[in-house]
Order: structure tokens, then sequence, then C-alpha cells
């Protein structure tokens, strides 16, 4: 099933089928698959329709706040010494995150298709904060569903998106996680899919989610590109960043897939570590199967069953990952690696000592990778990350990670 490592890139699309490669697919009820058709026909006209692009992007402007900085890490880049540190600042987004570009365009797809009513997944909470932060603004009714496990520790997200309106579905069953929330989401959805549009929050999911997710982040790597070249007058030697389903990489990813000599680099939680089994490595230490709706790798044991992932990430908490990071990764023209539980919320705390930005405990994974890179690399290399979201959410986490007790 695997692709050599020395065959080509991916295509810039995937088949009419929504696969790149053998990963991807539709594999969903057959009462899901009208709603999959007509948001399949309808994505196809609106990501090439200029009123849909321009209206899209003055909500990106003047709500969400593009474009985001670049920031040159200078003491981080002193402290590790060799290469240079730039930082996309996805973090200064409204709502914190990464996730703003991709609620705002599935609204407004969901508007064209006459959707009265939104629901999503989410993990860490900044895709959940982010679909009740457009359900506002627009005026829709909204519900999330959330793993027990994630509200409690994600309990600041759970109070932000009840304050903006959304009902929040607390999951009980299985890990508690965001597979979990997953699961619940698409039963909802298939019991009430006449008026209800499922925001899916990464690059995952049945097609053509993994294409129209991808393609509203993409502005994060067409920004960066432009800014990096501005910055210092070349490409940078490689883009890092965190990868649970995937969006925030692969809207930097894919303005680079094409420059060879851009390495592209995800970072997945490694927890526990990957001998332990307590781990969300699906990349790293998964096999391919199929889950929430497409082909891809996933955490599993002997017999297909589903492991349970570990991080200390809420938002990478996941055993699988979007399906164009699969190909990617049997193409060689990605590299995945690994950042543990513990050398996430190292980083974490050295970006903030530094810099004083403090990460969201998923891009600080992105970041561990970074400082044990940057020092093995040259003066006049460049790694580029991005920083998907802002820490304030994992305080609580971090702050009993390194013993201490919050009031």
């Amino acid at each position: 099933m695997a692709r050599s490592r020395n065959s080509s890139a991916a295509p810039k699309l995937p088949d009419a089928d929504g696969h790149f490669g053998p990963y991807g697919g539709r594999y969903v009820a057959e009462t899901l698959m009208p709603a999959i058709l007509e948001l399949e026909r309808a994505w196809a006209k609106l990501r090439r329709e200029a009123r849909f692009k321009r209206e899209l992007h003055e909500w990106l402007v003047s709500y969400a706040g593009r474009p985001t900085r670049l920031h040159f890490a200078r003491r981080l880049t002193e402290r590790l010494g060799g290469a240079r540190v730039y930082l996309k600042r996805e973090d200064l987004l409204h709502t914190g995150a990464h996730k703003i570009n991709n609620t705002i365009g599935q609204a407004l797809v969901a508007r064209r298709l006459g959707k009265r009513r939104l629901i999503a997944e989410t993990g860490a909470g900044q895709h959940g904060v982010a679909t009740a932060t457009v359900a506002a603004l627009f005026g829709m009714p909204c519900e999330i569903f959330m793993g027990a496990e994630d509200v409690r520790r994600q309990s600041l997200n759970v109070f932000r998106m009840k304050l903006l309106g959304a009902q929040v579905r607390v999951v009980e069953s299985g890990a508690r996680t965001l597979k979990d929330a997953m699961n619940e989401a698409l039963r909802d959805w298939i019991a009430t899919v006449t008026d209800t549009f499922y925001v899916i929050g990464t690059v995952a999911g049945p097609h053509p989610y993994p294409l129209m997710v991808r393609e509203l982040q993409s502005v994060i790597g067409i920004e960066a590109r432009r800014q990096i070249l501005k910055a210092v007058g070349k490409l940078p030697t490689a883009a890092v960043a965190c990868i649970g389903g995937g969006s925030n990489a692969m809207g930097l990813f894919h303005a680079f897939r094409n420059d060879r000599r851009v390495a592209l680099v995800g970072v997945e939680a490694a927890g526990h570590g990957l001998e332990t089994g307590a781990h969300a490595a699906s990349l790293t230490a998964g096999q391919p199967g199929v889950l929430h709706g497409n082909l891809t790798y996933l955490l599993q044991d002997e017999t297909g069953q589903i492991r349970e992932a570990h991080s200390i990430s809420a938002g990478l908490d996941y055993p699988g990952v979007g399906p164009e990071h699969a190909y990617l990764r049997d193409s060689g023209r990605a590299t995945y690696v690994t950042a543990t539980d513990d050398e996430a919320v190292e980083a974490l705390a050295l970006l903030a000592s530094t810099e004083g930005i403090i990460p969201a405990l998923e891009s600080a994974h992105a970041i561990a990778h970074v400082m044990r890179a940057a020092p093995r690399m040259k003066r006049s290399d460049v790694l580029l990350v991005c920083l998907s979201g802002r820490g304030d959410k994992d305080m609580s986490t971090v702050a009993s990670h390194m013993g201490f007790t919050l009031e």
C-alpha cells in the first residue's frame, strides 16, 4: 500500500474520489453521502468563485487579524546557536490559534448551502472556540462535542465556548478525548444532516474535507513564504510544524511543497515515549487503516482495533492523521519526527523565557524539534516554525506537569 520514498511529490489535488495516493477517500454511512457530495460540488465551485474568495479574504483581514506577523526569534536563536529561527505567529489571530482560518471559511460555505446549524468536534478546545465564534458572528446555533477528559484539561476553553453561545456536549465514551468527540459528532450529523453543517477542524475526514481544510489553511504558508523571502532573501532550510490531525502543518507546507530544497518537518506527540505505547505518533508508529471517513495512518493493534492515543496536548491526542500527510510521508517529501510531553513543556518554558511568547502545548512540540535541530545547523540555515496557537489554555496543565498548583 505504501509508496516508495523515492517516488515523486504528492499531487496538488487529490483524485476525483479524494485520494492522495492510496490515502483519503470517503468511508461514510450511506445517509451522509448526499451531504458529502453536495459539499464536494459546492467547494469545487466556491474555491474558484471570485465573490466567495473576496468575502473570505475580507473576514480574515478585518475579523481574524490576517496577515499574521513573522517574528525572528533572536534570543532563542542565540541560546540555541546554529540556524536562525523564525516564527509564523498564528497565535496572534482572533481566538488565539490558526483554527479561525478554517472555521470562517466553512461557515461561509454552510451559509451558501443553506445550513442553519453548526456542529464540531474539539480536543484542545481551540477549534471549538473558533467554531462557536463564527456561529455567534453569523447568528447560527452551534453544538461542540468534546471528550470529558479534554473538558477537564481545557476548562477555560469550555467556558469560552459557552460564553459565545455554543452548547458543549460532553462525551463520556472511550478514552473521552478527541477521537470519541469526533465519533459523537459524526453520529449527530447522520441524524441531523438536512439542516446541519459539520465543521471538521483538521485535514482529515471524508473527501472533500482534507482538501477544503488544507486550502483554507494554506494562507499560512502563502504569507510565510512571502515574508521569509523579504526577511532573509531566500527560502527557509526547513518548515516545521506540530502534527495532530495536521491542519496547521499542511497550511504551512503546501506553499513550499514544490520547493525541493525546503525540508518539510512535522512533529508528532511522543507522549510518555514511543516505547511505552502512550503516545499519539500515528505516522511514526502507526499502520494504514480507516477511521472517521478516510484511509490513513492510525494507531491500532494487531487485530485492527484503534488504540488510545496519549499526549499532554489535548489537540494532538488523536490516533490518526490527515491522509495527505500519510502520502507526504510515503513519498519522502516530508519527514515526521516526535517530541515527548517533557520535551514539549521544556520547549514551552524556553520560548517563554527567551522571547516573551507562551506557545500552546501543541506548538511547543515543534519548538522542541527546533531545540534539537538548530544547534546542528549552520548560521546561514533558516528554520521557519508555525506557532499555531497561544498557551493561555494550557497553563493549568503545564503548571501541574511542573509541580505547581494554581489557585
